[in-house]
């Protein structure tokens, strides 16, 4: 096939799910695009690989994600295989092999004929004596004890495992677009030297990663998104020039728009010039997201263009987890008069029972503890708007290295409902468990370090050539690339000014990698850029995120979707699983930050609903 004839034509692929979890409905809802080809499915979210351990800690032979075997293929196994779609998952999580097999039992069980390959190699705890130190990172050179460590691959292998005739491939640790990535070589035929290409697709695996996400899922105007019930899963139409346009099932809810799509653009990536994958490392800055006319009554399309690529590092990320200690978090409700004093004396109350109760069996104090008011606005410290309440959730968190410990509080938190405050319900739904504390820590290993295969049918395949092997055409010797920041003369022209929510101005979304949270900002309209450049800089926000942020602020820009991101290092209490924050992964970050007044001039000021006083 001529290169001209591989850029015409298209492939479609739907984002079936974003996390270990996910809703049901996507499978089904999808498969209803007469031109689907494939489904790609995101479950590994770093949280998830500690929930991965636990469960093969318990049980062996688990370790991988249950959900898509139980909850996607079985109900849709024969329709899928009778479509001929074919899937890509990295639900195989710290066990892709035991996957393959549950999933090769159903086949059998249904009649399905079916061809699974596994991707292996990420599993890298035997090589930890040659890991490097992530850049920045205060965590220990090598932790004790490391109970996994698995580098994130690329999309080679997942290529190659499509081009051996798999009909599902389950891989481990990947990156989340390498799924859609790995679809898009080998449907065009790409070389791994073409960047800018590679660049595109990986955008388009950012963009569906998340599964909803991208389809009104988690919009800052939630109000105009129809339809949450039925919310329509994303869809790319991609061709082999790399250029795709994004959309959702005629017939379902949810919402394709600039603001919904550039939104999930901006979703956890850093630095949008220096976006680092093994691939490939892109640049987001100038990319361009066009609303197709006509399509308003299936919710919306639209085009998106302007990836930029380089050549990738030679080191993969690699994520360890070693267990430290455990934790407990124990809620319950406080009302009537006075609701907020009298919980927070409830907590200190417990706390201090619980320290005397653990000093005297001879245990060390709390490594750690938090309340939170939940109810209250707690977590937005000296922003919060709410001094009176006669109903809160009274949420105590805390850690310590030895797990009898912490039985005492899990115990004397029933004891509140009886000799405390009035108007207590002292537990939700039983006693609250006491957890190991799953730490993760991030690493750098050398690619040619690393042996990557695909198996199929009792055959293995090593990928000789991962980009930054020895083979490939070679990267810088640095790993994630310095970064680049903007600069802003932070200067608005002398006009009456007016105060309002940056929200006004701006829709946002923010999450986690790890310690770090990622805020990003989209502005409505371009003539609101210079205003919310000028205002909302890096040292507004730290000064603003204060009470919750340890480290620095950086702010990155995108000229071509008109947005900022914001990276706030050490911001989440530890991250994750061993934070004891009710918001590990900065979910609420942009919505606290789109509260945050900032001044307009009144002549720029929006008008009709939601507009400013």
């Amino acid at each position: 096939m001529g290169e001209n004839a591989k850029s015409e034509r298209a492939i479609v692929i739907g984002g079936a799910s974003g996390f270990w979890g996910d809703s049901q409905i996507a499978v089904p809802q999808l498969l209803q695009e007469q031109d689907l080809g494939y489904l790609v499915f995101d479950y590994l979210a770093e949280t998830t690989m500690a929930i991965l351990q636990r469960a093969r800690l318990r049980t062996p032979e688990l370790g991988y994600a249950t959900d898509f075997v139980s909850a996607a293929l079985k109900p849709n196994l024969r329709e899928l295989k009778r479509r001929g779609v074919r899937l890509v998952s990295n639900a195989g999580g710290l066990n892709p092999a035991a996957c393959r097999d549950a999933i090769l039992a159903l086949a059998r069980e249904q009649g399905v004929d079916l061809t699974v390959a596994t991707v292996s190699g990420d599993d890298v705890l035997a090589l930890q004596e040659r890991f490097l130190p992530w850049p920045g990172s205060d965590a220990p050179a090598t932790p004790p004890r490391l109970m996994s460590a698995n580098a994130y691959l690329g999309a080679l292998p997942i290529a190659r495992a499509l081009a051996g005739g798999a009909d599902i491939v389950v891989t481990g640790r990947c990156v989340d677009s390498a799924a859609l990535l790995g679809i898009a070589i080998h449907e065009f035929g790409w070389s791994m030297q073409d960047y800018d290409r590679l660049a595109q697709a990986s955008l388009a695996g950012h963009l569906v990663e998340c599964g909803a996400q991208a389809t009104g899922g988690l919009a800052t105007d939630w109000e105009r998104v129809p339809d949450w019930s039925d919310i329509g899963y994303p869809l790319v139409r991609m061709t082999g020039d790399g250029l795709f346009e994004l959309y959702q099932p005629a017939g379902a809810g949810g919402l394709v728009t600039r603001h919904t799509v550039g939104e999930q653009l901006l979703y956890e990536i850093g630095d949008p010039k220096a976006y680092a994958l093994p691939d490939v490392i892109c640049d987001f800055s100038e990319v361009r997201i066009e609303e197709l006319a006509g399509f308003e009554a299936s919710g919306g399309r639209v085009r998106v263009t302007g990836a930029r690529g380089a050549a990738p590092s030679d080191f993969y990320k690699v994520t360890a987890t070693y267990q430290q200690g455990y934790q407990i978090a124990l809620m319950m409700a406080i009302r009537g008069q006075r609701a907020l004093p009298k919980a927070e004396r409830t907590a200190q109350a417990l706390l201090s029972r619980s320290r005397a109760l653990m000093a005297g069996a001879g245990h060390a104090d709390y490594s750690d503890t938090l309340v939170e008011l939940l109810g209250a606005e707690s977590m937005y410290g000296p922003h919060r708007r709410v001094r009176d309440s006669r109903e809160v959730v009274l949420r105590i968190a805390a850690q310590h290295d030895e797990k009898h410990a912490l039985a005492f509080l899990q115990k004397e938190a029933a004891s509140a409902g009886t000799s405390m405050g009035p108007g207590t319900r002292s537990h939700f739904g039983g006693r609250s468990d006491i957890q190991s504390v799953i730490r993760t820590a991030s690493f750098l290993l050398p690619k040619q370090e690393v042996s990557v295969q695909w198996q199929m049918g009792g055959a293995t395949a090593r990928v000789a050539s991962e980009p930054g092997m020895p083979g490939a055409e070679r990267a810088s010797d640095a790993a994630p690339p310095t970064r680049r920041t903007e600069q802003t003369d932070g200067k608005t022209a002398a006009r009456q000014l007016v105060r309002v929510p940056l929200g006004t101005l701006a829709v946002g979304r923010s999450g986690d990698k790890g310690d770090d949270a990622n805020i990003g900002l989209m502005a409505r309209d371009a003539a609101w850029l210079p205003v919310i450049g000028a205002q909302a800089t890096a040292e507004r926000v730290h000064a603003y995120f204060a009470h919750l942020v340890d480290g620095p602020v950086t702010r990155y820009a995108l000229p071509g979707i008109g947005a900022f991101n914001f990276v706030l290092e050490k911001a989440l209490g530890g991250g994750a699983s061993c934070s004891l924050r009710s918001d590990p992964l900065g979910k609420c970050y942009a919505q606290m930050l789109l509260d945050m007044e900032i001044e307009c001039p009144a002549d720029l000021l929006p008008e009709g609903p939601g507009a400013a006083p």
